[in-house]
């Protein structure tokens, strides 16, 4: 799961949900429900007010102000600055309550958000002038967040940037579609948001800024270390490795910013440290306990300087040896798992009964906190959470399922201990964080997987701590006699889920889905209504009226994106398939600019999924088709020349080498697969042959799918996967699965002996009795309608028998949502009734299985 999901889950515990309706009426600002004064317009998104003077029009970029707070003093910080915007007649916006800030300061929500809470947009140098030398006497002593893209003012909590006012967008090399700002000379380019301030190479710095900015660039205290190597980034602060320069000594440095990286009682990032160095210090002189060297503050951080824990987390050590990802293992390979297995667990158990007896209580123990080496020794890592035996506290926030609402002290530690016993055998834990009497089920699939001492289901039932199951939660583990997924009774099932989490009332969504909804809009294919109706639709049951007039509803508004499976060609595509044929092509035309600046490649928000969409209305309507390009084949055309180009010039494209979205670090690896690789263009490709007989889109189709052929791996047993960086993956979005589909189709018009013979080893990727999500996108789904898709095509040379196995096995994932069964999105800690991460992506995979006709994903064939 995304580390950024952590901000989507406070405000529902079954779904992910917006932030904003966090319990928005307990704290929110005055302001924020008031009327604005005469004169003034509001407006708002995403948690935001804004209020500006009608008598205002604001340039379209400048310098923006910042003023950062805590949730203890936002509110004095939103009403000074507002009294003094009303009385100026200056723009500005401000978070709509102090939930929101503790929000937006959560140890894992996104850095560039920390700490600002109301911004103003001064219309000139002069005006900036006068609002930092003013506001900056009337906020003296307040505090907040260092704003790290910013340049601090003075030492207030004013802080300034260079940045776009009105929303433009340009596209990166990588054809990621970002917010821009324009240079001198018209060009768009990226308005970046680096957690660091910098200035556009064009652009002044104002005189008032001057002293801010030598003070900055000052050279002040420094630190005794080298950093080596960035470990990990929060809110809070980074985690590095480092070198000491006085003796070279390898240790881990640990950062803390004041005001931010909040936990669940407001505490920011320095307080858990201080707590973790108070533990540290209690527990000096335990083998797996880190020594603290040195603590330091530099420029208002706090830095810990530790040893650092040899070996590897215990998540990288389970994906290293689990014996039942990828090829099975056989009943040698189990069981020297479980004597390792049940030898580790033993290790962390004796070394959190060595921390308690010093009267300390861990209380955040899982996978990521635990280094094990070679030899299976043990250490623990990350005490912010620890506290003192006694107190008689519980756990509220922590690892989705290692956490338990009724645990007190030590028994908090023995919770996890339970769970992560459990964890060693399946690791599907988290699902007990949104359905705790999932637990049973859970360790009898352990059982049945592996050959485990007598004690283990009792030892965990005995330790681990669940709350009893509330009338009042919707979610629940399945109840025994739940049809099988063989059984159309479970598909009915999986869509009568769907249709009641519909919430038709809302504007943003209908379906509760992945996070992604949030960003890219609740109506698309891939996360929102559009791909859920489709997929109810394909399987043969009902779209309500009232969902298909939502839909229709959306088309009339600014969509944030034109591609297929995140944007606007995706609507459009739902839209004429239910007869709205004018609303459709209305959208098509709508987005036709934004689909001219486009660079990106994929069938997801590109130029492959824009070009199959176009040919498929070209076979629908011919050159018949209705708004402003009617010969759509014309337009894929277009499309496919700058496609084509894309494959011959070798540049990465957001493939080869992801783009990191703002504010996150670009992915290790690769992109190659169906859904974000060079086989969504080469399916394009395929389909444009099939359409104009030119065998040389053919030779194109050939050549895209050799692109994603490069960027596979081959494990230990000869299954080829994409190189996901850290990890090898096999998937229908990013991985090997989705490959294998386009070069089966492709072979259906050629013979190839190369793409013949990497059929095999791209489809026993599929093979893998352990997948982490249900979904179809990267998940259980994908890879079993994959796996049926080639073996209907292929008699004899795929293995049905992983089809079955993965359609049964789907039970391990599935859990109750109003008595009908539902699957958990990607990371398992909350439902998805989306095409991508949910329920109605299940749902067509799981009917493709049983029904040749219906299509696993739009334009492939059937």
């Amino acid at each position: 799961m995304n580390p950024l999901a952590q901000l989507y889950t406070l405000a529902d515990p079954v779904f992910f949900e917006d932030p904003a309706r966090w319990r928005p009426d307990d704290a929110a600002f005055p302001l924020a429900t008031q009327a604005p004064p005469e004169g003034w317009k509001r407006g708002g998104s995403d948690g935001w007010v804004s209020l500006r003077p009608e008598s205002v029009r604001l340039p379209p970029q400048g310098w923006k102000i910042h003023i950062s707070a805590t949730p203890a003093n936002a509110e004095e910080a939103v009403r000074v600055a507002a009294d003094y915007c009303f009385r100026n007649g200056i723009t500005f916006k401000f978070l709509g309550g102090s939930n929101l800030v503790r929000a937006f300061g959560l140890k894992y929500a996104p850095r560039a958000a920390s700490g600002k809470v109301v911004t103003l947009y001064p219309v000139d140098d002069h005006q900036l002038t006068t609002c930092l030398e003013d506001l900056d006497a009337e906020l003296a002593g307040n505090t907040g967040p260092y704003i790290l893209s910013d340049l601090r003012f003075c030492s207030g909590p004013l802080y300034v940037r260079y940045g776009g006012f009105a929303k433009r967008f340009c596209v990166t090399d990588e054809g990621e579609r970002v917010l821009a700002i324009e240079r001198p000379d018209g060009t768009l380019v990226p308005d970046e948001r680096k957690p660091v301030f910098t200035v556009p190479d064009w652009v002044s710095v104002p005189d008032v800024l001057r002293p801010s900015l030598e003070r900055r660039n000052a050279t002040g205290a420094t630190l005794d270390y080298r950093v080596v190597e960035a470990l990990h980034f929060s809110n809070g602060g980074g985690v590095y490795v480092a070198r000491r320069n006085t003796d070279d000594t390898e240790i881990v440095l640990k950062e803390a910013r004041p005001h931010a990286g909040l936990s669940d009682a407001d505490t920011d990032a320095v307080g858990r440290m201080d707590h973790e160095i108070w533990a540290l210090r209690r527990l000096a002189g335990i083998d797996g306990i880190p020594a603290v060297h040195e603590v330091t503050t530099v420029w208002e951080h706090q830095f810990v300087a530790m040893d650092r824990v040899p070996g590897m987390t215990l998540q990288q050590w389970l994906a290293r040896h689990y014996p039942l990802i990828g090829a099975a293992g056989g009943e040698a390979e189990r069981a020297a798992y479980v004597q390792r297995a049940e030898r580790i667990h033993a290790n962390v158990k004796r070394l959190i009964e060595r921390i308690h007896e010093r009267g300390v209580v861990f209380a955040d123990l899982h996978p990521a906190n635990i280094i094990v080496d070679e030899n299976d020794e043990v250490g623990l890592v990350d005490f912010e959470a620890a506290f003192e035996a006694g107190a008689g506290r519980t756990q509220h926030m922590g690892h989705a399922g290692f956490t338990s609402a009724t645990a007190l002290d030590e028994d908090i530690d023995r919770n996890a201990l339970a769970i992560l016993r459990l964890w060693f055998y399946l690791p599907l834990t988290s699902v007990l964080a949104i359905a705790p009497d999932k637990l049973d089920a859970l360790v009898e699939v352990a059982a049945e997987l592996f050959d485990l001492p007598a004690d283990f289901a009792t030892s965990i039932t005995a330790a681990a701590k669940r709350a009893p199951a509330s009338p009042a939660s919707p979610v629940s583990a399945l109840p025994r006699g739940t049809p099988e997924p063989a059984d159309r009774r479970w598909r009915d099932s999986v869509a009568a889920a769907i249709t009641v989490s519909a919430e038709p009332d809302r504007t943003d969504r209908l379906f509760p889905g992945d996070t992604e909804q949030f960003v890219t809009g609740g109506a698309g294919f891939a996360h929102g209504a559009a791909g859920v109706l489709w997929s109810l639709q394909v399987t043969g049951y009902d779209v309500d009226e009232e969902h298909r007039r939502w839909l229709l509803e959306r088309a009339d508004e600014p969509v944030a994106a034109p591609g297929f499976l995140d944007g606007a060609h995706g609507i459009a595509y739902v839209l004429d398939e239910f007869g709205h044929r004018d609303a459709a092509a209305a959208l098509i035309d709508r987005s036709a600019e934004a689909v001219d600046q486009m660079r990106d490649v994929s069938y997801m928000s590109g130029l492959a999924g824009v070009g199959l969409h176009l040919l498929h209305l070209h076979g629908k309507y011919g050159s018949t088709g209705s708004g402003r390009s009617g010969d759509r084949l014309s337009d894929a055309l277009r499309i496919a020349l700058r496609l084509e180009e894309a494959v011959a010039d070798g540049r990465a494209h957001g493939v080869d080498r992801p783009p990191g979205r703002l504010g996150r670090a670009a992915d290790s690896g690769t992109h190659g697969g169906l859904i974000r690789g060079w086989s969504g263009p080469a399916l394009f490709f395929l389909r444009l042959f099939e359409a104009t007989g030119d065998k040389g889109w053919l030779d194109t189709a050939i050549a895209a799918v050799h692109r994603d052929l490069r960027l596979c791996v081959a494990d230990e047993a000869g299954s080829w996967q994409v190189d996901g960086g850290f990890r090898r993956l096999p998937y229908l979005d990013v991985g090997s699965a989705g490959i294998a589909v386009v070069v089966d189709e492709i072979l259906r018009h050629v013979d190839d002996d190369e793409l013949e013979a990497a059929v095999a080893p791209l489809v026993s990727s599929c093979h893998s009795d352990f997948v982490m999500d249900a979904n179809l996108f990267h998940g259980r789904a994908g890879l079993m309608g994959v796996n049926a898709r080639l073996d209907r095509g292929r008699p004899g040379t795929i293995d049905s028998r992983q089809t079955e196995s993965h359609l049964e096995r789907l039970s391990w994932h599935a859990l109750a949502y109003r008595g009908h069964v539902s699957f958990p999105g990607d990371g398992c800690s909350r439902l998805s009734m989306d095409f991508a991460t949910g329920n109605a992506g299940v749902l067509v995979a799981a009917a493709s299985v049983v029904d040749e006709s219906v299509p696993l994903l739009p334009f492939l064939s059937v």
